[in-house]
């Protein structure tokens, strides 16, 4: 990697219009609906009354794969989302505009492990200017190592307790979910494609990360918020292993709000396959 080609990089700002079938789309790509006569559910998919899942706010104003030119000399074929964080400063409107800022917050070299990068996304309201939120992306550079550091980090995210779990909540990911997920931005034929999934040494097509996140964010909804975004403050993922369209997954919470929760999330039929860990929330 091109230590100070990647740190200097200029991220002109993206500006991102979406509308009330957006979001409704993006709710059906993270669970919403699995539950279809259900008011709660209903809410984030009938335009009458519409609300916009908080974490539909990881995606907006997306950047697009920059790592992949060539001049930042990052090995980006052994790239994979590590972490993903999300602040939110008001409640996500249901439809609009918004403008996202970008940039490279911190670079931390792992030796033979790779590197991490952590970027930075401020998401605001295009005409008022009003924060929406803030996204902090992590990516393990694999192929990166010995790259030196650079810049700020987040802080590490916390271990989860030794105890057992307070309580739990059992979404199921359908069959189609990343064909529908995958129509919210993010096109990689990995997540569609057979032939790409086996070249990466997957069995089939794998469900996109954030969108588990975007499962993990209506559980916790579901679980401690009665629904509502404007409780969900903030959470934070660790992406573990890939989920399997047609797994059902179970999230695992220590805490009851308000305040932090800790959670993380397992596949029950693949032996607790972990496929979040060391997840926190901020529920108000």
């Amino acid at each position: 990697m091109n230590l100070d080609t990647v740190v200097n990089r200029h991220f002109p700002d993206t500006e991102q219009s979406y509308t009330s079938r957006d979001t409704i789309l993006y709710a059906l790509g993270v669970g919403f609906g699995s539950e279809p006569l259900d008011a709660g559910h209903i809410d984030y998919l009938f335009e009458e009354r519409l609300k916009a899942s908080p974490t539909y706010a990881n995606v907006l104003g997306h950047p697009g794969m920059w790592a992949r030119d060539p001049e930042y000399g990052i090995d980006w074929k052994k790239l994979l989302h590590a972490e993903q964080r999300l602040e939110m400063h008001a409640p996500l409107p249901p439809e609009g505009r918004i403008r996202a800022s970008h940039h490279i917050m911190g670079v931390r070299d792992m030796g033979d492990r790779g590197a991490m990068l952590h970027q930075r996304k401020q998401v605001t309201d295009a005409q008022s200017g009003q924060a929406i939120a803030t996204v902090t992306n992590t990516l393990m550079l694999r192929g990166d190592g010995g790259c030196g550091d650079w810049g700020e980090v987040p802080a590490d995210l916390a271990k989860l307790p030794d105890s057992a779990p307070d309580n739990t909540v059992e979404v199921q990911a359908t069959e189609i979910q990343p064909l529908i997920y995958r129509l919210s931005g993010d096109l990689n034929p990995l997540h569609i494609d057979p032939d790409v999934a086996k070249i990466a040494g997957f069995p089939r097509p794998i469900l996109h990360g954030l969108s588990t996140k975007g499962m993990a964010g209506y559980a916790l909804l579901r679980q401690f918020c009665d629904m509502d975004p404007a409780r969900l403050g903030a959470m934070a993922v660790r992406f573990s292993r890939p989920v399997l369209p047609g797994d059902r997954i179970r999230f695992e919470f220590w805490g009851s709000g308000p305040g932090t929760v800790h959670f993380r999330a397992v596949v029950p039929d693949r032996d607790d396959l972990m496929v979040l860990d060391r997840c926190t929330a901020e529920i108000k």
